[in-house]
């Protein structure tokens, strides 16, 4: 298999340039299965083989153990080699009881609590204690986690007030000093990003569901208020959690659940102009997004060898242009969809 090519994008107005194809790592923070330390060195291992020089992380996966294994991975790469992202508004600590923690939703993970915070200090810390897990001096960009009215309830609002009135000033402060390149957010909604890019100062956003091929309907909200401020975009979730990979059926998964009857209704449909024009559904979903202007990067997760080599091979696999015609004439994607031309296969 042909590795990857050096193709890079830079984020507007920073010094960051991101490869157009990345590593997500919730995987490797067990949250659907245990992934033995083997399986995931080896992962890691063949990502790098393939010429994965990009990798986002959080602290949240697997409650650090992502981080660790990310960096201890990394740290013995050349640091000029690579780029790797992590995540700021949590920070873990050890639980009352080890004995009795519960590291729900992970099937594994690590032993640690988590602690939300958004302040200066919050960050401040969470950035330090990422550094600490990663094993590495620096990180190339922090990205704000999970702040966001459906996941945190009443407390929202106490934590959007906390990041604007000191948080903020953290990442503008380590930007500032040479310690990032680069600052964004974490968006899990249409609605959170359509808000989010209309109002917040932010170099990108990491989009984890709102603009797959499943889903444009932030197309001319969020992703157009994107483009109006020139934020812009790496893709997290390419694979819609799951179905644009799995295809459809009883356990397809969308949006980390069971995919409803009309989600499976509508992979059937992609299914089927996929096997018209001998496409798979998997290389359509991780090139798809990577033709909107905004979109810097795609980082699927894996957790197997075997899902790293496939990803690759699905982001190179040629993809003629009346695929995308016939997806618009059958409104299985938004007309006015940017879709891939064969560049993209080069």
């Amino acid at each position: 298999m042909r590795p990857l090519p050096s193709t890079r994008r830079r984020v507007k107005a920073t010094q960051l340039d991101l490869p157009v194809f990345g590593f997500g790592s919730a995987h490797l923070g067990e949250l659907y299965s245990v992934v033995p330390e083997s399986q995931s060195i080896a992962t890691l291992g063949a990502a790098w083989d393939l010429g994965v020089r990009f990798y986002d992380t959080a602290p949240w996966y697997g409650r650090g153990l992502s981080e660790h294994r990310i960096g201890g991975f990394l740290r013995t790469k050349p640091r000029s080699e690579f780029q790797v992202t992590t995540k700021v508004g949590r920070t873990l600590h050890r639980p009352k009881d080890p004995a009795s923690f519960d590291r729900a939703p992970w099937t594994g993970g690590l032993n640690f609590e988590v602690r939300f915070d958004y302040s200066y200090d919050g960050i401040m810390a969470a950035y330090e204690q990422s550094l600490v897990r990663l094993g590495l001096d620096t990180v190339d960009a922090l990205i704000i986690h999970d702040l966001d009215e459906g996941y945190h309830g009443d407390a929202y609002k106490d934590h959007l007030k906390a990041l604007s009135d000191s948080g903020m000033r953290a990442l503008t402060e380590l930007k500032s000093r040479g310690d990032i390149a680069a600052f964004g957010m974490g968006i899990n909604t249409n609605h959170a990003l359509e808000a989010i890019a209309s109002t917040v100062d932010l170099d990108f956003v990491l989009v984890a569901m709102p603009y797959t091929l499943l889903d444009q309907a932030s197309l001319h909200t969020g992703m157009a208020a994107c483009q109006r401020r020139g934020i812009n975009v790496v893709i997290g979730a390419p694979f819609a959690s799951g179905i644009l990979v799995t295809g459809s059926g009883s356990q397809a998964k969308y949006g980390y659940a069971n995919a409803t009857p009309e989600v499976q209704a509508k992979v059937r449909g992609l299914e089927a102009v996929c096997r018209d024009h001998g496409v798979t559904l998997p290389a359509a979903a991780l090139q798809f997004p990577l033709a909107h202007p905004m979109v810097v990067s795609v980082i699927p997760g894996a957790s197997k060898p075997s899902e790293v080599t496939e990803n690759v091979a699905s982001l190179q696999s040629p993809i003629p242009d009346s695929f995308w015609s016939d997806l618009k004439a059958r409104n299985l994607i938004d007309p006015a969809s940017p879709v891939p031309t064969q560049i993209w296969n080069t």
